[in-house]
């Protein structure tokens, strides 16, 4: 069970504005490298179940950065997300709508931002009584005119649109209003990983929270 509601998680993040989404190659470098975006302003995290090191990193980073917030993304499974939250994390992302990871989450009381891209997904998720959602690929599905098509029929859905932002374009989605924060990882590229570049990563991170502010008309983001 987290120990934070959906509400609550949808206000931190959109205070972020922006979910670093890691893949972590080995788990003895999660607490470095998250450490290094939260010195750079972003407190928050979303470790991908890709690698084998997934579950094992966010345990770490939950036990030894008690500020950030630490989720759990590319969760495909019930019994993944379970896992997750026994490890710590304090929301749950899925690259496409699982209805049973959401019973789990649901179950649970633990966050989740299921990934949509169509009306029938968003209506899917609207059943399970979800507003906020992961909307994924998104610049291959179409990007902001896309976004801006499905508010029109959910005026009350909030994105986080993911796949295929950076530098160039996050201004653009962070200025739409259907746009709760966007998730990404420029600012903790695997070559940055490779290298243990924890300042680089820093330093990415501080950029992306001043584009932030920028793009949000000078509102400050929230030290974690």
């Amino acid at each position: 069970m987290s120990d934070i509601s959906q509400a609550s998680l949808r206000e931190r993040i959109r205070t972020f504005g922006i979910v670093p989404v890691i893949t972590i190659p080995a788990e003895a470098i999660a607490v470095p490298l998250v450490e290094a975006l939260v010195g750079g302003g972003l407190g928050c995290a979303e470790i991908t179940l890709r690698t084998e090191a997934g579950l094992a990193a966010i345990r770490r980073v939950h036990e030894a950065v008690p500020n950030v917030l630490v989720g759990a993304g590319t969760v495909l499974t019930a019994d993944q997300a379970r896992r997750a939250i026994s490890a710590g994390a304090q929301f749950v992302v899925t690259p496409g709508f699982m209805p049973r990871v959401v019973e789990v989450c649901l179950a649970e009381n633990v966050p989740i931002f299921p990934g949509v891209m169509t009306p029938t997904e968003i209506g899917m998720a609207l059943d399970a009584g979800l507003t906020d959602l992961k909307f994924f690929p998104a610049e291959t599905a179409g990007g902001l005119a896309a976004l801006r098509a499905l508010a029109g029929p959910f005026p009350m859905v909030r994105f986080i649109p993911t796949g295929g932002i950076g530098p160039a374009n996050l201004a653009a989605y962070l200025r739409e209003p259907t746009v709760l924060a966007v998730g990404g990882s420029w600012m903790v590229r695997a070559e940055m990983i490779a290298a243990s570049d924890w300042a680089a990563v820093r330093s990415a991170a501080e950029q992306a929270a001043v584009a932030v502010r920028e793009a949000r008309g000078g509102s400050a983001v929230a030290r974690p």
